[in-house]
Order: structure tokens, then sequence, then C-alpha cells
């Protein structure tokens, strides 16, 4: 054999060896997909005063650039999710209302929001739901007055992006993005992903996601922090563009072939807000924002299992607070979680554990004094990674 086969045989060799970890992971891939059909199989019905509404917030189309997506793309994938409302952000533009332009208003029966994602002139970043025509120079407004304007037109403000936020000492925004899918992708390795991409990106698309899924832990002990002084709804943010992927295009931009890593499709799939509205009220744009702004949602990472039904209440003599709510401590004696699957159940009290149990479907615990109490879902059936990592994070219900 010559020294040119040789070397050609050692690199090929070397090469097939490289592949091994990324053929493991596939094939742990596809035992992650098999657990996850049996939780969705396993679910418990769980029946409330509350008709629950899953949607997803915070997504871009081509109207505000960095994103190739269209309007068309974003209601296919909407449908194909049974998604019942999509908030939009489009990034603000001088020349054009982006907001106006943007869906709005009912699509194949999926309720849409045209909101705005802003920069202010402090180099923080917001999503103001609905968006407004008087942000297009929100570059130039202080966080203060952009907050200001978004509570003057009856829109919601919330803080994106918070580990670039600065202005924590602004009163007057609503939320806290505390997960966002765009800036928990940002650790991932781009050689890595492609050879993960190459051998599992057909059969798991969705699944490729808890390769790299992890708590927001810093943003969680923020949002704990700023609970301690003042109301403020948690949500989780998609940021999905469909801009990520490798594709030849013709003169006209038209695709000839390539792969694409972020369709609405698949971001749609991945994290959830599911919003509690009461079974005798109708639900429209008034009663998203209304239940958004007063915390009445929790967020889901429903590629997971379906949390749908997931309860968190306060009870007592004559009062029941849900998530969002504010009771008062002589009223209510004890906190009730109720999860549609058995899990690990954490009851948080101010940022610090009061309750950790594993297997259990439903726990309750006496209220231990004022404080902002709020609840994470484990599945730890899911394994190493994905099971040690949150299925659900509740809003803090209130005790005064």
């Amino acid at each position: 054999m010559t020294r040119s086969r040789k070397v050609a045989l050692v690199a090929i060799s070397l090469l097939l060896l490289s592949q091994i970890p990324f053929v493991y992971r596939r094939y742990k891939l596809g035992r992650l997909k098999a657990t996850i059909q049996q939780i969705n199989a396993s679910r418990t019905p769980i029946n409330s005063g509350y008709a629950e509404y899953k949607g997803v917030i915070h997504v871009h189309s081509s109207l505000g650039g960095h994103s190739s997506g269209t309007f068309a793309e974003i209601i296919s994938a909407a449908q194909t999710n049974q998604l019942h409302f999509v908030v939009m952000t489009e990034h603000t533009e001088k020349e054009f209302d982006t907001a106006e332009m943007t869906l709005k208003g009912v699509h194949s029966g999926v309720i849409f929001v045209n909101g705005n994602e802003v920069s202010t002139a402090n180099g923080d970043r917001l999503l103001v739901i609905p968006g407004q025509s008087s942000l297009a120079n929100s570059d130039t407004l202080a966080t203060t007055e952009v907050i200001t304007n978004a509570r003057s037109n009856n829109s919601l403000a919330v803080v994106a992006y918070p580990e670039e936020f600065k202005s924590w000492n602004v009163e007057g925004f609503d939320g806290i993005e505390v997960y966002n899918v765009f800036t928990n992708s940002k650790q991932i390795n781009p050689i890595v992903t492609f050879f993960d991409a190459l051998w599992s990106y057909r059969s798991y698309p969705d699944l490729l996601f808890a390769t790299f899924y992890r708590k927001p832990g810093n943003n969680l002990k923020k949002w704990d922090e700023l609970l301690q002084h003042r109301k403020l709804t948690a949500i989780a943010g998609n940021d999905a563009h469909s801009n990520i992927g490798i594709s030849l295009n013709d003169r006209s931009g038209k695709t000839l072939a390539g792969i694409k890593l972020d369709p609405y499709e698949t971001s749609f799939r991945l994290v959830r807000m599911h919003v509690l509205v009461p079974r005798d009220h109708a639900f429209d744009v008034p009663g998203l924002l209304g239940s958004l702004k007063a915390g009445h949602c929790f967020i889901a990472f429903d590629l997971f299992g379906d949390p749908t039904g997931f309860s968190f209440t306060a009870e007592g003599s004559g009062e029941v607070g849900i998530q969002g709510d504010e009771v008062d401590q002589h009223k209510v004696n004890r906190l009730k979680v109720i999860s549609p699957v058995t899990g690990r159940i954490l009851i948080m009290k101010d940022g610090s554990v009061v309750m950790d149990e594993s297997g259990v479907l439903t726990r309750e615990l006496p209220v231990a004094g004022p404080g902002a109490y709020r609840v994470e879902v484990y599945l730890p059936q899911l394994g190493k990674g994905a099971g040690e990592q949150p299925w659900i994070i509740s809003n803090p219900i209130y005790v005064r």
C-alpha cells in the first residue's frame, strides 16, 4: 500500500470515528422522542374554571429586516401548530410603520397582535404590544419615554434580552422576557451543530433544540429580585426569524436548494405561552393582553410534553387566586399545584425553594407568610439534559 493510500485510509478512519458522538446523539434523540410520546399518552385530563389558550410571542417577518419570513409562512406555521395567538414584534423602521403593516387581527382562526421590538437611546430593548407608529424613532427616546408612550396607548411594555438591559431603576414596564430562544442558541458550536444537523435534522428537526436548551438561571434570578418589590409578568420569546440555514438561490432570490434550521413551523413548537381566560369570557385581543398584563399565564416548553391543564392556585376559605393574582394571607392557607403528568415540582418563595418533590402529579403547601410564590415543573423521565431543565415556569401568586 502506498503512503498516500495509507494517509487517505487514516484520514477516512479518523473522520468516521469523529462521527460517533453525532450518531450516538441521533440515537438519544430517537429515545427522547419515544419518551415524549409516552409522556403525552399518560396525561391526566384537568378541568378548571379557566379556558387555556396557547401561542407564541416575539415573532419577526421580512418587514423589519433580519428575516426572510413571509406572512403566509407565519400563518401556515401557526395553523400547523394549532396556536390560538401569535404576537408579532417587528423591528421599527424610520420610513414606514412596521406595526401597522404586519399581521394583525384574525387570520385562519389565529389571533395576531401587531407589536414592535424597539431599541432605546439607553441601549435597552423592549417589546411594545401592540406597537406604535410614534416609536419609529425609538433610538432617540429614553427607555422611560418608550414605556410612558406604551402605557399611554394601552400597550404592554416588556423587557427584552434582560441580560443586556440597563435601566432597571425605571418604573412602568409590565413584564420581562426571562427566556429567549435566540439568546439560548448563542452557545451553539457551529461545527458541532452542522454535524448534528447532518445526522439528525431530517428525522428530528425540533428535538435538536434539546441539545442546547438551558435554564435561564440569571434571568430568573433577576426576575425573582424584582418580584419582591412589584408585580411583573414573565414571558418566553421565540424570537422567530426563520433566517438560519444554508441555501442556493437564483438571481431572483428564489431558493433552489438548501436547509433552514429555524422555520416558523419548528420555532413555534419549542416554547409557548399558555394564557388563562375565564370560560365565560371571549378570547380576543383585549382579553389576551389583559391576561398577559395580569400574569394569568405560564411558560411551557411544549416540545417536551403537552402542559395543557397545569394549575397553580392559592386557596382558602372563600378565596381562590391563580397565577398573577394578589391574595390576602388571612384568606388563603395553602398553595396547590396540579401537573398533567408526573414530574418534579418546585415551589419557590421570593426566589428560594420551599418545596422540591419528584414523582408527583399534585402537591399542596401551607402558605408561609407574604411573598411571591411561583412554580417550576421538571420531567426527569426525559433523561440527562432535557430532564434537568424546566418544562413549565409559572407566573407568581402574590401573597400580601
